[in-house]
């Protein structure tokens, strides 16, 4: 039925009559416990320095090589040219999306020192960052920020499903065994 047809007294009637025993629901969030214990388990403090830490690598004087031709990527020294090539076909799906728009060079830093902190901290191997296009200021300077971090294993021009030439994955170093979950 559009809204162009209202509806008769008669239907009005029937309706009020079939919904008169029920009551309006509650609206409520309900957050996994897990996702509650890890926030309470890392104070500010922790997190505020793990953000520093990770950002420190960040510097805008240095420019590290990075290929001319194509869609932006890098890859590690130590790491499989293959892994690139599943960054760019899409087999890997972002666990963690960064958005920088809206943000300056400072905040932007301090935004992917803090996602890669958190990466490994939650063990998540594949990130998200959307630069957007804007006056391509970020999205010139985020991969040579990233390509100068050394938890950074490779990264590539997200796929079309995930950003676009707006975007790039990257896969981060996580270690398995030292890193304590919180």
């Amino acid at each position: 039925m559009s809204r162009k047809d209202p509806l008769d007294n008669d239907d009005l009637d029937l309706f009020r009559t079939l919904m008169g025993d029920t009551r309006r629901l509650k609206q409520d969030t309900v957050l996994h416990p897990l996702a509650k214990k890890i926030e309470r388990a890392l104070p500010q403090k922790r997190l505020i320095s793990e953000q520093v830490d990770n950002s420190h690598y960040f510097s805008d004087e240095y420019q590290p090589l990075l290929a001319e031709d194509g869609p932006v990527r890098y890859t590690r020294a130590d790491v499989s040219p293959y892994e690139v090539k599943k960054l760019r076909r899409g087999d890997y799906t972002p666990e963690i999306f960064l958005d920088l728009h809206g943000l300056t060079q400072q905040q932007a830093k301090k935004e992917l020192g803090a996602m890669i902190a958190a990466c490994r901290r939650e063990r998540l191997f594949c990130a998200s960052v959307m630069h957007g296009h804007g006056k391509h200021i970020l999205k010139q300077q985020t991969p040579l920020w990233l390509a100068q971090h050394p938890h950074v294993m490779a990264f590539h021009q997200a796929p079309k499903m995930f950003g676009g030439n707006a975007a790039i994955l990257m896969l981060i170093e996580v270690d398995e065994l030292a890193m304590p979950l919180f």
